[in-house]
């Protein structure tokens, strides 16, 4: 307990001796900016404190206060309230110091300041761009602790007020002013992110790249050159995309909703060049092209239509010989009558077994789940088949789980 002696220092055990309580309110003017590389926001705001000090009550005859600048702020005692969690902050003093110290005659005291401050705010980006972030900007005392200093707010939910702001990338839904442990001070305030401008930049070409990609399945697979330009324009494009958007978000070791959605719209595109490079080594398996050490080409030989023919490219020292006849028993598959490489290829693979009887009756037996894919790579033409339609509605379905469960 404290004792004191003498009377003249009454005054002073009031203070000592109890906590002197400190109303604050906050009237927020603009946020001037929210980072999502450095996870931090910027806000310009008025803060008021509200305390007494009867040693500065004077007598008045029209009750009426004394305001003064900041030059009697430094001589007499202020309540030294940090913000917690600040990277950096000042006062404005444009032309003066923006500092009001208001005095009545009963002792009580307002003293404000304008001030900016850049606070960290601790991000999700899981559900981005679909995201909703919860900032908070803290006030605590910086040397005094609930037994000397008590900070409360003044009026209650009332003591923060905020103008009408709007920001380019985020809908301000609500604040809110809450106390805390240790006596500390809240400014609560939740951002919920603009998807339409993601949407613009980022979603739509995405999708207009997934549909792009599809027409190579559309295209004549011996067309090399059209098919290639269409993959390689679809590849940059979707990697341009996908950097821009990484470059403008922090490195988290979080999955981005984005992360799953971009790379899907490269799919299509693999699997064409995918579908293009089995195909020339089948070619070369079955023996369609040979390098020549001797002879010379035929008469009439064009390379251009050699490449269009079997979807390769043949140099000026390469011949295209002809195809080897089909042994007895196997026939071409019905599946690609005019084109012969795929017939071979899927002849060579296939398990048809052909008995030599007078009826000719043949028997087959049923293929293994290997054997059935087997065929399908080896026929490149089923790839491009089943990838016109299936592709599509993979990726409708798609769509609708991925905007089910990050819009919900």
């Amino acid at each position: 307990m404290c004792d004191f002696d003498s009377r003249h220092l009454q005054l002073l055990k009031t203070f000592v001796c109890s906590a002197i309580p400190v109303g604050i309110d906050v009237q927020v003017e603009s946020i001037d900016s929210i980072s999502e590389v450095n996870m931090d926001f910027t806000m310009t705001l008025y803060l008021r404190h509200y305390w007494k000090d009867e040693r500065l009550s004077f007598p008045s005859h029209n009750n009426q206060s004394r305001t003064f600048d900041s030059r009697l702020v430094k001589k007499i005692w202020v309540p030294d309230v940090f913000f917690v969690h600040s990277k950096r902050s000042f006062i404005h003093d444009a032309t003066m110091e923006n500092i009001m110290l208001r005095v009545y005659p009963d002792g009580n005291i307002l003293y404000s300041v304008r001030v900016t401050v850049t606070a960290l705010c601790s991000m999700d980006f899981s559900r981005f761009p679909l995201d909703t972030q919860n900032c908070s900007l803290e006030l605590e005392s910086y040397a005094y602790n609930e037994n000397d200093l008590m900070l409360y707010w003044k009026n209650g939910n009332d003591s923060l007020r905020t103008d009408e702001m709007v920001l380019s990338q985020f809908f301000i839904e609500h604040f809110q002013a809450s106390s805390g442990w240790y006596n500390r001070l809240f400014i609560n305030f939740l951002l919920r992110r603009h998807i339409f401008f993601f949407m613009l930049q980022t979603y739509f070409p995405t999708m207009l790249m997934v549909v792009l990609s599809w027409v190579s399945f559309w295209i004549d697979r011996r067309a090399v050159p059209a098919r290639v330009s269409l993959g390689i324009t679809t590849v940059l494009t979707m990697s341009t995309i996908i950097t821009g958007v990484s470059s403008s978000m922090p490195q988290v070791c979080v999955v981005r909703q984005s992360r799953g959605h971009l790379p899907v719209g490269q799919l299509p595109l693999r699997v064409s060049v995918c579908d293009r490079v089995r195909r020339c080594e089948l070619l070369h398996h079955a023996g369609g092209v040979e390098k020549m050490k001797k002879g010379t080409l035929p008469s009439g030989y064009d390379a251009s239509q050699a490449m269009a023919f079997d979807g390769c490219f043949h140099d000026n020292d390469i011949e295209l010989t002809p195809f080897p006849r089909l042994p007895l028993g196997l026939t071409p598959d019905p599946l690609d009558p005019l084109d012969p490489l795929d017939s071979l290829t899927s002849a060579a693979h296939s398990p048809v077994l052909l008995r030599g009887a007078s009826e000719g009756t043949r028997l087959r037996r049923q293929r293994s789940v290997k054997e059935n894919v087997d065929l399908i790579v080896s026929n490149s033409y089923l790839i491009d088949s089943y990838s016109r339609l299936a592709f599509p509605l993979s990726y409708l379905l798609f769509n609708v789980v991925y905007w089910s469960l990050y819009s919900s």
